[in-house]
């Protein structure tokens, strides 16, 4: 399945049923009144968040979504059905903006979540609703209101307990297809993850979910390279695993790297938990692991984790770590 995050939307509810005029005609009844019921409503435009999607791809095929028309009212002070409202189904974790992509209407973060976009107009009153006692044979009804339409946009930031940053080739993928089911590309040339990735890990016994996003470079938040339009998906995220590779020439340049793109997209990005890990070390000697193990860890401030997806070293210690950050976060936020 292709993905798609970010995506434009037209919608507009329906508008409200016209009332009726209408006089009830009855053999040998000389006055029968009016008898003009009332229009429906018109329908609305909801959207939902669901479970099974993680991307916004049924956007780029349908970016129109209208709620159907009232039903008139009619004679015989029969009202009119309301319009069949339209739902916008999409994969938790999406915003909803409005057309300048900037006001936030809605941050769809829970399963079965609804919210209504736009309300269908309402019918309008049926001649019999203006009888009184001065004017016993009103022949004029209202119209029914017209819908809202609005133009808004669809974000996507996927929900995940745990991300993965770093360079292209990094490992990024290789460590999520080692912990998890899932099955990202992998390739030794740069930019293979072309799209994030989410999986689910199990450590002692125990899962969360793992998100891994395309490599940053430098200058990632002026669009080089992929650019860092990916970063958002790791923003819910509670931790970060931060790979450098220990192919690197210089790893703790590589290390600053990352970490000023993470700085300069901002999001609190540079303020969530982060574990450092020294990836790829299979390809390494003892010597050259200690030195580069050691020149990371003066550039990050704390003693990196050593681990080789390929031969499963250090891979457990790197979810145990994981795990721990989760529960400690987790039990820290529920009372916010």
């Amino acid at each position: 399945m292709k993905f798609l995050d970010e995506a434009k939307v037209y919608i507009r509810s329906g508008d409200g049923g016209a009332g009726a005029v209408s006089f009830r005609r009855e053999k040998f009844i000389e006055f029968g009144g009016p008898d003009g019921g009332d229009g429906g409503r018109g329908g609305d435009v909801w959207v939902e968040a669901v479970n099974g999607l993680n991307t916004l791809i049924d956007f780029r095929f349908q970016q129109h979504f209208k709620g159907a028309t009232g039903v008139h009212g009619m004679g015989r002070n029969r009202t009119g059905a309301n319009g069949a409202s339209v739902t916008l189904k999409v994969p938790v974790g999406t915003q909803i903006f409005e057309e300048d992509n900037e006001t936030l209407i809605v941050d769809m973060t829970v399963e079965g979540q609804r919210f209504r976009l736009a309300a269908g107009g309402n019918g309008g009153f049926g001649n019999a609703h203006f009888k009184s006692s001065t004017n016993q044979a009103p022949n004029w009804a209202n119209p029914g209101l017209e819908g809202d339409e609005k133009t808004i946009w669809l974000r996507l930031k996927l929900i995940a307990d745990a991300g993965l940053v770093g360079l292209p080739n990094a490992g990024k993928s290789t460590f999520l297809a080692a912990c998890t089911r899932a099955r990202p590309k992998i390739a030794n040339y740069p930019f293979t993850t072309l799209h994030p990735n989410l999986g689910v890990a199990t450590v002692d016994g125990r899962e969360f979910i793992l998100a891994d996003i395309p490599g940053l470079i430098e200058g990632a938040h002026e669009g080089v390279g992929i650019g860092d339009r990916f970063l958002g998906h790791v923003e819910r995220t509670r931790v970060l695993l931060h790979l450098v590779s220990a192919q690197e020439e210089k790893v703790g340049t590589a290390y600053k790297t990352v970490k000023h793109e993470l700085e300069a997209y901002g999001g609190g990005l540079v303020d969530k938990p982060e574990i450092v890990a020294l990836s790829q070390i299979d390809v390494l000697d003892e010597a050259e692991l200690k030195k580069k193990a050691k020149e990371l860890e003066k550039a990050c401030g704390q003693k990196p984790l050593l681990l080789s997806a390929a031969t499963g070293r250090g891979m457990t210690d790197a979810l145990r770590a994981l795990r721990a950050e989760i529960d400690g976060i987790g039990a820290a936020g529920d009372g916010e």
